[in-house]
């Protein structure tokens, strides 16, 4: 097995997060067109922070996401980067499915779990993450 590792400046890198958001008061609002947005949401803004969306999934309440991250980028900016403009464009788009839940202007709650993912081989988390209970 090969590492395809990533050179920035004078140092090279394979740096994995797993990255967990959850929904404000854990409400059980992400459905399955939600969850699909947030995908993209999420690829979309990974690809302007120069790292990479490796995989995503979600329950009802939660998400989990697995990033090939760049050094340059604190992790905590990358997540508030996340967590602000999906919130936001998820709340504008599916705002009368949202406000059934909860009518505060947020969509996840301020605290955020971040693991580095060395520990385990990618494939377990991967497996893990694809494993998890899609919305109806």
């Amino acid at each position: 097995m090969s590492i395809n590792l990533h050179s920035y400046r004078h140092c090279v890198y394979k740096i994995n997060l797993h990255i967990v958001f959850v929904t404000k008061y854990r409400k059980k609002v992400i459905n399955s067109d939600i969850l699909k947005r947030l995908e993209e949401i999420f690829s979309h803004l990974c690809q302007n922070q120069k790292c990479e969306l490796i995989e995503f999934e979600g329950e009802p309440d939660h998400v989990h996401l697995l990033i090939d991250f760049s050094p340059d980028i604190a992790p905590s900016k990358l997540v508030n980067t996340l967590k602000t403009i999906s919130s936001r464009m998820i709340r504008k788009e599916f705002s009368e499915h949202i406000n059934k839940f909860c009518s505060l202007p947020v969509f996840w709650t301020g605290a955020y779990c971040v693991i580095s993912a060395g520990g385990a081989p990618l494939e377990v988390i991967q497996q893990y993450i694809q494993n998890q209970d899609e919305p109806e």
